[in-house]
């Protein structure tokens, strides 16, 4: 397991476009036959990509959590990104096709993922934050998602948000967990953006255009700067940071949040017109 640093509300303001990608973007977290884990100072979540080929891969915990096991102290949040698999929680098999979810609840001991197919894997993303307590370990399809539909074309951000891991659907800790598609020739992801003191966030863009990038804005609303996002690259986003992004086409990015609350509207609204 990895380390990443994100930077405070002072320091990324004098930061090179080269410092901010090593402070707040993860490029690598998937990896043909490997399970990739970043452990982050925002609010100790741990992300990650497991992407297993002929055999399963399990979860493993770590120095960085001075745990037994992964989700001795912790749940954990997974959204198929990739090919058909499965996911193994202390002996039951959870089948999980593309962009179907699985919590995984506090206190799960055993924990193995796998591919249908090597030669179309599946590629697992993985959000976890420490848990006071134990939730069931739950799979859900896509059409048991929360749908909402919201924007507009005339703004470029029609979007639709599926929503697993919430108030009224998966019941959990503190992580909330889904994703969103932006319909086509729409652009823009969660604008004009907002910030939230009471929890952090991660993003992990997906099924962009080929040759596609996002410029996901991060920083103060006043002093805003940007990372350029590719294909399963992920963005944290603590507390005091904006995060909206602007792709080159229509994409699809899983957010994840973790902290004082589970309700989704709890954010503060920033006025573009006072953006710098």
């Amino acid at each position: 397991m990895k380390k990443i640093q994100a930077a405070d509300g002072d320091a990324y303001r004098r930061m090179t476009s080269q410092e901010l990608r090593e402070k707040f973007l993860v490029a690598d977290a998937f990896q043909p036959g490997r399970a990739e884990f970043y452990y982050t100072n925002v609010d100790r979540a741990v992300v990650g990509g497991i992407v297993p080929l002929d055999g399963p891969l399990t979860l493993e915990g770590g120095k960085e959590m001075a745990c037994e096991f992964f989700c001795e102290r912790r749940e954990a949040g997974v959204i198929n990104l990739g090919g058909a698999g499965t996911v193994t929680v202390d002996g039951t098999t959870y089948k999980v096709a593309p962009r179907e979810c699985v919590y995984i609840g506090r206190g799960s001991r055993n924990v193995s993922f796998a591919s249908d197919s090597p030669q179309a894997p599946a590629a697992f993303y993985l959000l976890s934050y420490p848990a006071h307590t134990s939730y069931p370990t739950t799979h859900a399809t896509l059409e048991q998602a929360n749908r909402v539909d919201l924007g507009s074309a005339k703004e470029s951000n029609q979007r639709t948000i599926f929503q697993y891991i919430c108030i009224g659907k998966i019941p959990s800790c503190q992580l909330v967990m889904g994703f969103t598609e932006l319909h086509e020739g729409s652009v823009w992801n969660t604008f004009p953006p907002h910030t939230h003191d009471r929890r952090t966030e991660v993003y992990c863009y997906f099924n962009l255009p080929k040759d596609g990038v996002v410029f996901h804005m991060l920083g103060s609303p006043d002093e805003t700067r940007h990372v350029l996002v590719r294909e399963k690259q992920l963005v944290l986003s603590p507390e005091w940071s904006i995060h909206a992004g602007v792709g080159t086409g229509a994409y699809q990015f899983v957010w994840g949040m973790g902290g004082e609350n589970q309700v989704f509207n709890d954010m503060d609204h920033v006025n573009v017109t006072v953006m710098q």
